[in-house]
């Protein structure tokens, strides 16, 4: 049954394709369209392209490379107007939206499928417990700290937090004896600030989103949310004015005690003079184990092209241990690994830093699922940025975020 849509990339697909709703085209026999996100395609893509295409006589699969910016618009156009490509590479936490307005077809996985990846992965792509789409990029977060501002703090310089209250004594003994802020707090108007919150729901054993029943109005939400507060005074001023790449900025030029970031930022990092350390995530009071929030991006098969069980096919061969892991591995791609692997620990144990990235996959959570994924997502920058501006009280800030998102699900 088709939903009516209330905000997002969809409504304004819909709104610009009314003239064309009417139309159905289908895919050329025997080519798969495949929307690719970027500025071109990775090699690694094309070698097995080539080779899925010699063991499939008679189809070919088209990539149309699109930036960033415009990819997701385009992929969601098409199929709003009734010409649907093959697959498109998109958010993950987009699926929902796109599977209830009967846009794309399910991608079950079997028992084998859903065990190679680590845990909770295949949450990201699962609702109503059926995948709608297959993992191709996954990225975690961990914490960074500068050593040489917990010296001069009066820190020890090679021991990290492990806890948020110890996070935020940490914050509080940079910034007061340093007068350097202790802490990278992104609350910009932008999808990372729901994001960053998101990394300390996950560090909490919290949740947003229990099947079909709202749970974030909850003691480990809570909790999280008053972490935000206590830290905001140890942290850069005016956190509304920064998102996650800016404060990341400010800590590669060494303006800031602490951040958490993805892998991107050890690359960089190894290019300063920085004296820099990577560690997981601190823990809320009730975490079980590290965490983090897990973002994929995944193949989505899109409905009406006549070669949806094809592409279906490719989408999980590209995504396939081989192709995905030497794609994964590559000198400066920067992904997270989806599976375990004796070449990912390998690559682990060359390169160190890769470990808390991996390490709190096990008790990490998936971007939650909403019919109205930018619904969700203003709700919760909105509650965050009430509270770190002083607006709110934690508790009043989550309860009508609670209320706001209920029509988002």
């Amino acid at each position: 049954m088709t939903i009516q849509f209330k905000t997002g990339l969809m409504a304004l697909a819909l709104l610009g394709s009314t003239a064309l709703g009417a139309m159905t085209a289908h895919a050329a026999d025997q080519e798969i369209s495949w929307i690719y996100c970027g500025d071109k395609i990775d090699p690694i893509h094309e070698k097995y392209i080539k080779e899925w295409e010699g063991k499939n006589p008679g189809w070919k699969v088209t990539p149309e490379v699109v930036g960033w910016e415009q990819c997701q618009d385009k992929a969601t156009t098409l199929a709003a107007a009734g010409t649907p490509v093959g697959m498109a590479y998109v958010g993950s936490r987009t699926l929902k939206e796109f599977a209830q307005n009967e846009l794309i077809v399910p991608v079950p996985m079997t028992e084998d499928e859903k065990k190679s990846y680590y845990p909770n992965i295949v949450d990201t792509v699962t609702f109503n417990d059926t995948q709608w789409g297959v993992p191709v990029a996954f990225s975690t977060k961990a914490l960074y700290w500068n050593k040489d501002l917990f010296k001069q703090a009066g820190l020890d310089p090679e021991t990290p937090p492990k806890t948020w209250a110890e996070e935020i004594a940490a914050a509080k003994a940079i910034k007061e004896k340093t007068g350097i802020a202790g802490y990278g707090l992104p609350a910009k108007t932008f999808d990372n600030t729901m994001h960053q919150f998101m990394h300390w729901v996950y560090t909490n054993n919290g949740k947003v989103i229990d099947g079909d029943k709202i749970v974030i109005d909850s003691p480990e939400v809570l909790a999280a949310l008053q972490a935000y507060k206590d830290i905001t005074p140890y942290s850069v001023e005016g956190a509304t004015a920064y998102e996650q790449n800016e404060i990341r900025a400010i800590f590669l030029d060494g303006k800031v005690g602490m951040i958490q970031a993805g892998s991107g930022a050890a690359a960089r990092l190894k290019d300063t003079k920085i004296n820099w350390g990577v560690a997981a995530l601190p823990l809320g009071p009730s975490a079980k184990g590290e965490g983090t929030l897990l973002i994929t991006d995944s193949l989505a098969v899109f409905k009406g092209t006549g070669v949806e069980d094809k592409a279906i096919e490719f989408a999980k061969f590209i995504t396939s241990p081989g192709p995905q892991g030497e794609y994964e591995l590559q000198g400066g791609a920067g992904l997270t690994p989806l599976r375990p692997s004796p070449k990912v620990d390998e690559f682990v144990k060359a390169d160190p830093s890769w470990k808390p990235f991996i390490d709190g996959i096990a008790f990490g959570g998936p971007e939650p699922l909403f019919t109205d994924y930018k619904g969700f997502q203003n709700s919760i920058i909105e509650m965050v940025q009430s509270v770190v501006t002083g607006k709110a009280e934690p508790a009043d800030a989550l309860k009508k975020a609670a209320g706001e998102i209920e029509a988002f699900k």
